[in-house]
């Protein structure tokens, strides 16, 4: 399964290799021999053997170290006049800052979260070290972009000199429109990891309210993960059986589509989002979004009080009455929502990217 970063450098760099420019794209190598392949015109090179990037449920320190000091012989062999990196896992930035001193090119960061204090979070007082490289990696370039507002917000708390510009991720508008809605309605869904800070149980409290309202009602929860036994408990205390339906993953992105397009409205209470693709994915399909308003939330960028959606709180009685109103909208609402989505399309993504690339040069 890809997440929203790998997502975002195959589209972009699909796009790229379209329109005549050459395009190479360094990573762990996660197939058999060779090493470098050719996919959908961009050069692929494995530079490091994959190896796993958890363990005990945390992003592996030497795996990254290993990925970051595997990747700057091939960077000063490059000839690249650009290189963007992802930020993270960190140590890949300060490769490419070293080849890009030594060998003239502009770099590019892209930011796609900034964690701040939530290293603390993550990492009890170990996090100091996490906060302290993130710091530093925010200093290694005059030419960073984030995805997010929410995102450049962070980075100018880092000390980076703004405005930073905002290049966001985006969606298939034309695959998602294609999607045949599917037999099982639902008046809810949420699509996503079941872990903490998802706060699906939030989703769970506000769906009482809803559902004295709604007796019918039904909802979706697209997605598995640690949490899902405890909110399956959860809902069974509060009474929701027989109105929430955990699905597990789906075998395919399409079929969450599907699932998105059978539905009223999407819900995404997480309180740390780097872009929140899924909310986007669901505006696509014309459903208003009720997300987090919290600053770890980039999601709530995406969304316009009143119009495709809601900010709300975490309280069962203003997130039930956020779901309730836009249970209540219309059609046509549905139809102006998924224009707003078309401005995200990987087509108009891919033009910002090109077009922030050839300022540089």
């Amino acid at each position: 399964m890809k997440g929203g970063v790998e997502k975002r450098i195959r589209e972009v760099s699909v796009r790229l290799a379209e329109r005549g420019h050459e395009v190479h794209v360094y990573g762990m190598r996660c197939w058999s021999d060779p090493a470098t392949i050719e996919r959908d015109g961009v050069t692929i090179h494995g530079v490091a053997l994959a190896e796993a990037l958890y363990c005990g449920g945390r992003r592996t320190v030497p795996q990254a170290l290993r990925f970051g000091r595997s990747v700057l012989r091939p960077l000063l062999s490059s000839g690249a006049d650009v290189v963007d990196c992802q930020n993270f896992p960190y140590f890949s930035c300060f490769a490419a800052k070293a080849a890009s001193a030594l060998r003239g090119f502009p770099l590019v960061v892209t930011w796609h979260e900034v964690w701040g204090d939530y290293w603390y979070d993550y990492l009890g007082p170990r996090g100091v070290f996490g906060k302290a490289v993130e710091r530093l990696a925010a200093s290694l370039t005059d030419h960073p972009v984030a995805v997010s507002p929410s995102t450049a917000r962070a980075l100018e708390g880092l000390g980076v000199s703004g405005p930073v510009p905002v290049v966001p991720n985006g969606i298939d508008t034309a695959r998602i429109a294609a999607v045949v809605p599917a037999a099982e309605e639902s008046d809810v869904v949420f699509a996503g990891r079941l872990i903490r800070d998802k706060n699906v149980d939030a989703l769970l409290r506000a769906l009482v309210p809803v559902r004295d309202e709604v007796p019918d009602l039904r909802a979706l929860i697209v997605g598995d993960g640690p949490e899902r036994p405890a909110l399956e408990a959860l809902a069974r205390d509060l009474g929701l059986d027989g109105a929430v339906t955990f699905t597990g993953f789906f075998p395919d992105h399409d079929a969450v589509i599907a699932a998105m397009k059978a539905s009223r409205v999407f819900v995404l209470p997480s309180t740390r989002e780097g872009f929140g693709i899924a909310a986007l994915e669901a505006m696509a399909c014309g459903l208003p979004v009720v997300t987090a308003d919290r600053p770890g939330n980039a999601a709530r960028d995406l969304v316009r009080d009143g119009v495709n959606g809601f900010r709300s709180g975490l309280s069962a009685g203003e997130m039930g009455e956020k779901i309730l109103t836009c249970l209540n909208r219309d059609q046509e609402n549905r139809d102006l929502i998924a224009r707003i989505a078309r401005d995200f399309d990987w087509v108009s993504v891919t033009s910002q990217v090109e077009s922030y690339y050839r300022d540089l040069l």
